[in-house]
């Protein structure tokens, strides 16, 4: 059945905070002081399950319980199984680690050669500026080191991070995340992206970023000039349900991109939440309409205690298999998995090439249909001849 998109962005006002004045409500700091933290202000907001109930009590031993106000509103609290609570509300699963499960799943430590750095791929790093964030997505990768439940006890070494990328010249490429890099105030981003902007050879910058879907009040002209200050930068923000594309979102968009931001979405594949075609595309297609690109689908990490969460890999596969073709290339995000231990992205693609060989590349299109590229025009290069068993794979 195709998912309900009438074009509308889901909002529902200031909902259960219609009492609070506007500019409190429109200010985020406002947003942050009064987020929900504790079981007994949402059990005075809301009707918890068995299960979410006992999830909350063990928060506080694994990844600490916060949610915004704003995006409190997105939560139907009348239905268990709403995709926003999901997200953000503990359950008793948590508390299960499978054999698989990882405190480090993709091996961020064993790739940190300063505190705060991970440097994985040959030309650029990232740089954890926080371990703080609005709101806590239940699925964190990070979960080890945000919100401090675990006594990871990680504390950004600014200094450090950035006397270690002034020392190799061979990073060309910085992304700030955390914890949410857009926590830190004005004047301290001021500082970071300025001595980033010093650096010759650093080239490119980017910001990972949830704020502008948990806290798109924290979009603020101020913090627009900073990055108009220092661009060009790129921001990938985290949506991954149609419900939390809202007009506050969109607007939020609008302002980093007339800021000169290009912005990309990162989504987590998750189940019962986005793990359906038409939602989806509910999903890529409102994002399009708000100046994102849809950038990754993410399997879920194999973190401790997500397994209620991680979606079949194979019904990704299939997701990816409806979009390709049924909608604008634009649309489509690359679904990829970070590989266990460190091994990188790696993208999981439906198989399009059916054989290879001298003479031709044969391939299926997104109906099925064969066709045939030959391969005999192209002068004979020793050096760029196909592993065919690689590409069959």
């Amino acid at each position: 059945m195709p998912y309900e998109e009438d074009r509308k962005y889901w909002y529902d006002g200031q909902g259960l905070w219609d009492h609070i004045p506007e500019q409190d409500w429109k200010n985020w700091t406002w947003q942050l002081r009064n987020r929900i933290t504790t079981i007994e202000q949402l059990e005075s907001y809301m009707e918890l399950t068995p299960d979410e109930r006992e999830g909350c009590l063990f928060a506080n031993k694994k990844l600490a319980l916060a949610i915004t106000p704003y995006f409190f509103n997105l939560i139907d609290r009348n239905d268990p199984h709403c995709p926003i609570r999901k997200q953000v509300i503990p359950r008793v699963c948590e508390m299960t680690t499978n054999a698989e499960e990882m405190l480090d799943p993709v091996g961020e430590d064993s790739h940190s050669p300063v505190p705060g750095i991970v440097h994985r791929y040959p030309d650029r790093v990232l740089f954890l500026v926080t371990d703080r964030c609005a709101a806590y997505c239940r699925y964190c990768t990070r979960s080890r080191l945000v919100s401090n439940a675990q006594d990871y006890n990680f504390h950004p070494e600014y200094e450090a991070g950035l006397k270690y990328i002034e020392e190799h010249p061979e990073v060309r490429d910085v992304l700030l995340s955390g914890g949410d890099p857009l926590l830190l105030s004005d004047s301290k981003l001021d500082y970071l992206l300025g001595r980033l902007r010093e650096i010759e050879h650093v080239e490119f910058i980017r910001i990972g970023s949830r704020i502008p879907v948990f806290m798109p009040q924290r979009i603020t002209e101020s913090l627009c000039d900073v990055f108009k200050k220092h661009g060009p930068l790129w921001m990938s923000i985290h949506v991954n349900h149609p419900r939390e594309c809202t007009q506050e979102l969109k607007d939020a968009c609008e302002r980093l991109s007339f800021s000169g931001v290009p912005l990309g979405n990162q989504s987590v594949l998750l189940k019962g939440v986005n793990d359906d075609v038409e939602v989806m595309k509910a999903l890529i297609h409102r994002l399009l309409r708000m100046r994102v690109r849809p950038y990754y689908l993410y399997q879920c990490d194999l973190i401790t205690g997500s397994s209620h969460l991680r979606a079949n890999v194979c019904k990704g596969i299939e997701i990816m298999k409806q979009l390709r073709g049924h909608t604008t290339g634009y649309a489509v995000p690359q679904f990829v998995i970070d590989a266990p231990g460190g091994g990188g992205k790696v993208p999981m693609n439906p198989q399009y090439i059916t054989k290879l060989d001298e003479e031709a590349i044969h391939f299926k299109n997104f109906e099925g249909n064969l066709y045939r590229y030959p391969l005999k025009t192209y002068p004979v290069d020793e050096d760029c001849r196909c592993n065919k068993e690689e590409i069959l794979l």
